[in-house]
């Protein structure tokens, strides 16, 4: 492959809504750079970004894809992300990774659900972000009307670079070198050139100085460096035109892909971190070829048959096939026996790497996402900092179909939260359930195809079980003798105690008021674990019993009989008769939930949450023209939230919840659990 330098590298991810056309402005662009003989169809499966057999057969991109090609003397990496909500955890996966995104917008369908998260996450961490607003052709009528709302979502300094024609044929150049004899859909070239200028200019008086000296006129290369500064900070947001189907804009975008999108040496500077907790300091690191090797996992994928494969982001120094490197504060360094160029299904070679590329690394153990590599124990502590992954929302308690693939099944969970750290599995010891969670019910079975076509192994699914508790509001006593003679030794065991209600949350006491020595203090122990084995069985419904104190007053022992075996029974056995009469009750866990939604919305989500049990606490208006709706909620009632959620707001609104209390369930619940 030919050789570059870091100045000459642009990396860009693709982010926006499914059906934005990213897969095939991506063909678009391969083909125009003559990366591809022909160009791929999305919908036959032929396009190069989607080739797993499950993108092809759902039509969607699933997982993060990487594509490169040079043009005009440059080396562009391309990731194309999902667009369904339901991945936007692996979407957000490859930001660490490149100094821009492309965020596609659909000329029809305007801004979307995931549209708007891509922009505030990109924007959050500091990339260069472009619009393109594709699928132009047939939609001419409406992109003015974008343009506007573009602006009135994510500001003024959304400012267009180049502009359609009205018969929506070309695309007219407004930076570079303005066709300002071109007539265009709406506005017009000198303006849209004249305040793309003054943007740039804002915050840079020696400069705009040089502008005014020159006759208000300035080159593309004078305004080089402010224009990288004011994508960095967000002070300007270009807004590109073009068709991937007919090519339309393509020319200039690929100008504005090598000439406007920061290089990595341009780019937000990486966040390296040294040290945890409080010794965590920031680093500066030199992104400089003959500097020690630092780069950081930001992907891994796991083939059954391949192996192990790591993604990552070169940050400084050379890489080189053969050399040993360091995983973290590893003391073994390990091999890189091969580097590779991801081009879709692709791998080719590389002998060696430079800083700022992206590249792939096969069959090295240990490699995780978010792992550093490196060469040198100086950088041992280094690490970047950790992305905030949506939580999950949405999860299946998940069982191995054939008796023996208990392992087997826990071994590919894992591989599958490996790849994708939005997936979490958590396992509920109380109900023994092993839960898969994902961020929709989507993600969640996608991930679980992919675990039978993949790794060849077949679970059953249910809904989790909801942990309810079981307590008591009254307090009460319980005796029981537990007397057995069986021929030779026999047991026996007398226990008298009082149970008493605790506040809520305040879990478990236990105390002994014996005096005398009527139960001696060896066996106290036992009838403790008597009272801990009911609990754990529950009375009415088979639910664990909680926030109760126990209090043994009195009992009998036999000097010969006595055994801690026959004090266990008499516990077990006098706490269940007070039970029965301390008036036991089922308890329902409550979460908090934040619930994000279009604020013309609103009414329908809390018309919806109303109806089943649970209570708006306040609302607050966001500055994307969304409400956050505080609420609490019975855990029972969401456990299909995430589709009604979707259903009602078109897949806009997302919600996260933390556990809050546990509180009494209502009569016709708890009728319903104890029949």
């Amino acid at each position: 492959m030919p050789r570059y330098h870091t100045e000459q590298i642009r990396n860009m991810a693709l982010m926006g809504h499914t059906g934005s056309g990213k897969s095939t402005l991506i063909e678009a662009l391969l083909y125009r750079a003559h990366a591809i003989g022909d160009k791929g169809r999305v919908e036959k499966g032929t396009n190069h970004a989607d080739f797993t057999a499950q993108e092809r057969a759902h039509h969607h991109s699933l997982e993060p894809s990487f594509l490169s090609f040079d043009h005009n003397n440059h080396h562009i990496n391309l990731i194309d992300t999902p667009g369904l909500s339901d991945f936007f955890g692996r979407a957000m996966l490859p930001l660490p990774a490149v100094e821009s995104v492309l965020l596609v917008v659909h000329g029809d369908r305007g801004i979307e659900a995931v549209t708007q998260r891509a922009f505030e996450q990109a924007r959050h961490q500091g990339k260069a972000v472009i619009i393109v607003i594709n699928h132009i052709d047939g939609h001419l009528d409406k992109l003015e009307a974008l343009v506007d709302e573009i602006q009135t979502r994510f500001g003024n300094a959304c400012l267009p670079l180049n502009l359609p024609t009205p018969d929506g044929q070309v695309v007219v150049d407004c930076y570079f070198e303005p066709e300002t004899d071109q007539t265009t859909l709406f506005s017009d070239v000198t303006s849209i050139h004249d305040e793309l200028v003054d943007t740039v200019l804002e915050e840079d008086e020696a400069l705009m100085e040089l502008y005014l000296e020159q006759g208000e006129s300035l080159s593309p290369e004078q305004l080089h460096a402010p224009l990288e500064s004011a994508l960095r900070q967000g002070h300007l947001v270009p807004i590109c035109f073009a068709s991937a189907e007919t090519e339309t804009g393509l020319v200039n975008l690929l100008r504005v892909i090598t000439d406007v999108l920061p290089s990595p040496l341009e780019g937000t500077p990486p966040q390296f971190l040294k040290g945890f907790g409080d010794e965590e300091q920031p680093v500066t690191i030199s992104q400089k070829h003959e500097d020690h090797v630092l780069a950081h996992v930001f992907r891994v994928g796991i083939d059954p048959f391949v192996g192990k494969m790591g993604v990552v982001r070169l940050h400084q120094g050379t890489m080189e096939a053969g050399m040993r490197l360091l995983i973290g504060d590893g003391r073994k360094p390990v091999k890189v026996n091969h580097l590779f160029k991801l081009q879709g299904k692709e791998q080719l070679e590389l002998d060696r790497a430079v800083p700022g590329d992206i590249l792939g690394l096969a069959k090295v153990d240990g490699l995780d996402v978010d792992a550093i590599l490196h060469d040198s124990h100086d950088e041992d502590l280094y690490h970047m900092p950790r992305l905030e992954m949506p939580q999950p929302i949405f999860g299946l308690a998940v069982k191995a179909k054939k008796r023996g693939d208990e392992q087997k099944i826990a071994e590919v969970l894992h591989k599958l939260v490996a790849e994708d750290p939005s997936l979490h599995i958590e396992h509920q010891e109380t109900q023994n359930e092993t839960v898969l969670q994902g961020l929709g019910d989507l993600h969640v079975q996608i991930a679980l195809e992919k675990a039978n076509q993949v790794f060849n192994v077949d679970m059953d699914t249910a809904k989790p079980t909801v942990a309810y508790r079981e307590t008591i509001t009254a307090s009460a006593e319980g005796h029981h003798r537990h007397k057995k003679q069986t021929g030779g030794a026999g047991q026996f065991g007398e226990v008298q105690l009082r149970i008493e209600p605790l506040g809520r949350g305040e879990g478990f006491q236990f105390e002994s008021q014996v005096v005398g020595g009527a139960i001696p203090s060896q066996f106290i122990p036992a009838i403790e674990k008597g009272v801990k084995e009911a609990m754990s069985q529950g009375f009415l419904a088979g639910f664990p019993l909680q926030d109760i104190k126990v209090i043994v007053l009195d009992g009998k022992h036999h000097a010969v009989d006595s055994k801690e075996i026959a004090f266990v029974a008499a516990g077990k056995k006098a706490f269940l008769e007070a039970v029965s009469q301390a008036s036991p009750v089922i308890l329902e866990p409550l979460v908090d939930m934040h619930v994000i939604v279009p604020q013309d919305k609103m009414g329908d989500i809390t018309g919806d949450l109303s109806a089943h049990r649970a209570m708006v606490c306040g609302t607050d208006a966001l500055d994307n023209s969304h409400v956050d709706i505080n609420v609490e909620a019975p855990l029972a009632a969401l456990d299909d939230y995430a589709t009604r959620l979707k259903a009602m707001t078109g897949g806009e609104g997302h919600y996260s919840m933390t556990f809050n209390r546990y509180e009494v369930a209502p009569p016709n619940v708890q009728q319903e659990l104890t029949h």
